[in-house]
């Protein structure tokens, strides 16, 4: 999805911030000498404890896509769509987890970002918009992305929340193979098969009528982390003010699961359902 443009200055100045602290942590866990470490004044909304060090002869140079996560972000009039403090909580959970596998539904503003955030791990877009994929590719071609096709709309969600609490969509299965009209079917092989860490749903568009809605979304985001062998997984809604965002995250990622709520965005984790603890779809 192409994301409104919000240019907030001070986004964009906090952005580079993160991005200077990740690369100073990166540093510090590849080994690096730790003497005459200071604390870094990076705010610690995103990552804690991060450290500068000085007197390194052995320092290798920053990895490329760090490198142009900050090139871009220090250069751009563009920031992305979620806030400060929305972000704040996904960039949390991604230091503690990272490298991971981390599943996003749009492709936008903030995907150099969530790359960068990720550094070493697995990082897939999944889009609508063919030619944006197209024009991210030639800016930014290590980005991992697939166009993807909704077939519902915002307008059908009233009856897809009927058709969700029938028996075929509350049954534990992988969604390629699922007999629910929630599941997406028709992505990549590997984003079935890959046991994901972090789920973001930013996307498809949705904010009229018309338009696809995050329906399925948010419900094969759920199935994903039910069906996995063992964990659990991180999964993030945002745009929760809305009207769908609100009632299917509740209703399929389960609120007894949500952790938190900062701003529109959702934080849920769910563990899997395949551990042998015969949990119910969602827990009292």
């Amino acid at each position: 999805m192409r994301p409104k443009s919000h240019p907030t200055l001070n986004l964009k100045f906090l952005l580079l911030g993160v991005f200077i602290a990740f690369f100073l942590l990166f540093m510090l866990r590849s080994g690096f000498p730790t003497s005459m470490q200071s604390e870094s004044s990076v705010s610690q909304n995103f990552i804690p404890n991060a450290k500068a060090t000085t007197n390194c002869p052995t320092c290798s140079k920053i990895p490329p896509t760090l490198a142009q996560a900050l090139i871009h972000y220090s250069t751009s009039t563009i920031t992305p769509q979620q806030t400060l403090k929305e972000i704040s909580v996904s960039a949390r959970v991604l230091e503690k987890k990272s490298p991971c596998n981390f599943l996003v539904f749009g492709l936008g503003h903030d995907s150099l970002m969530w790359n960068a955030l990720n550094y070493g791990g697995r990082t897939i877009f999944l889009e609508e918009d063919e030619a944006w994929i197209q024009q991210i590719r030639r800016r930014f071609p290590m980005l991992e992305s697939y166009h993807v096709t909704y077939d519902s709309k915002v307008n059908q969600a009233n009856q897809l929340m009927e058709v969700g609490r029938g028996p075929e969509c509350t049954a534990l299965g992988d969604p390629r193979y699922s007999m629910c009209q929630l599941a997406l079917k028709g992505l990549p092989g590997e984003v079935y098969e890959t046991q994901w860490d972090l789920i973001m749903v930013d996307a498809p568009t949705g904010y009229y009528d018309e338009a696809p809605g995050r329906m399925t979304a948010i419900y094969t985001a759920g199935m994903m982390a039910r069906n996995r062998g063992d964990g659990e997984t991180d999964v993030f809604v945002h745009d929760v003010n809305r009207e769908v965002e609100d009632r299917f995250s509740k209703a399929f990622l389960c609120e007894s699961y949500m952790k938190k709520q900062v701003g529109r965005l959702r934080h849920f984790t769910i563990p899997s359902h395949r551990d042998g603890s015969d949990r119910p779809f969602c827990p009292e």
